[in-house]
């Protein structure tokens, strides 16, 4: 099978990566030591420029968005965009006293901020994915980020798990404003999906209100991120890669008449007339992320593979549409 659905790196993780995984799995009958632990926050400190003790870690970046619903949501309404990464979407639902969505919908693909200001006026827990998952648009800019961080009634969270394909960060106003946090990844662009680590660059008031969340991560984790982040020649490298097959895919899906969106991320947006797409690839041992049931029907999240993958894909689909227009 080949998998682009899950928004995973199709490659690896260089050599010395690995081999401190590897150091870590022989030490897995000890639970990694703080001093461990804040070397990763250092390495991060060093990636990002926020300071260390403004850092958390995470087993994953949705582990640490769930916690700060569960921790911000109690006096304030939860405002998100719709659709947006589904298991935050999901425990907002579940957890919050009210929650508000705005609907982005095709093919413009409009937030429409005025309105989001207005509804951001009195107390509310707001959490956007900047590039959004699935369009894989980018909905943020620095005026209107600012503007909902001048309300001190409003907290801000931007998921930024796609940062290193968008290029765009809103992490430098951390230090500025206690009522931001971003929360990040290495499950993508640092091929660490399997090991599951994420990070929050917080302001003050998410750290005073998340003072309690204190994980550890398991110590092949731990010793895999930190040489991944020694390592970022490799990681940007992998990221061009990445985005010069976006672009291709793009161009040759629109070709064959699929409608391929515009992306920043590792992942492609696509609308397709034929009804089964997803099925049909599956059956032919492809997998897609089929939108129907969570957002809109004829609507598929494709991930960006490796070149060779991307060619089946492409090749798979002028099968099943020259077999669509002989039926």
């Amino acid at each position: 099978m080949i998998r682009l659905d899950l928004n995973e790196n199709p490659y690896p993780p260089p050599r010395s990566v690995l081999e401190e995984a590897e150091k870590g799995l022989r030490e897995v009958n000890r639970y990694c030591e703080q001093a461990c632990l804040d070397e990763l926050k250092r390495s991060i400190e060093e990636y990002t420029g926020i300071p260390w003790r403004s850092i958390k870690l995470s087993p994953g970046s949705d582990t640490i968005l769930r916690e700060i619903i569960h921790s911000f949501s109690i006096d304030r309404k939860v405002i998100m965009l719709n659709p947006s990464f589904l298991p935050t979407l999901e425990c907002a639902k579940r957890h919050s006293r009210k929650m508000v969505k705005f609907h982005i919908t095709p093919p413009e693909f409009i937030l429409k901020r005025e309105i989001l200001q207005e509804e951001a006026r009195e107390p509310s827990l707001v959490i956007i994915d900047n590039p959004n998952n699935p369009t894989g648009r980018e909905f943020l800019d620095k005026d209107l980020v600012v503007d909902l961080l001048d309300n001190k009634n409003t907290l801000l969270v931007i998921d930024e798990a796609y940062y290193e394909f968008s290029g765009n960060t809103f992490s430098n106003l951390v230090n500025e404003y206690g009522n931001l946090a971003v929360t990040r990844t290495l499950d993508k662009a640092f091929s660490l999906a399997g090991l599951r680590v994420g990070y929050l660059l917080a302001g003050e008031k998410f750290m005073e209100g998340l003072s309690d969340f204190n994980v550890i991560l398991p110590r092949p984790s731990v010793y895999a991120a930190i040489a991944a982040l020694k390592n970022m020649q490799y990681v940007m490298e992998n990221a061009r890669r990445i985005r010069s097959e976006r672009k291709r895919l793009i161009r040759e899906l629109n070709k064959l008449g699929i409608e391929a969106y515009k992306s920043s991320t590792n992942f492609i947006l696509v609308k397709s007339e034929f009804p089964g797409l997803g099925d049909k690839l599956r059956v032919k041992g492809i997998a897609v992320r089929d939108l129907s049931r969570d957002w809109i029907p004829g609507y598929y999240r494709i991930s960006v593979g490796l070149p060779e993958e991307n060619n089946i894909l492409l090749e798979t689909l002028k099968e099943i549409l020259a077999d669509e227009s002989n039926n």
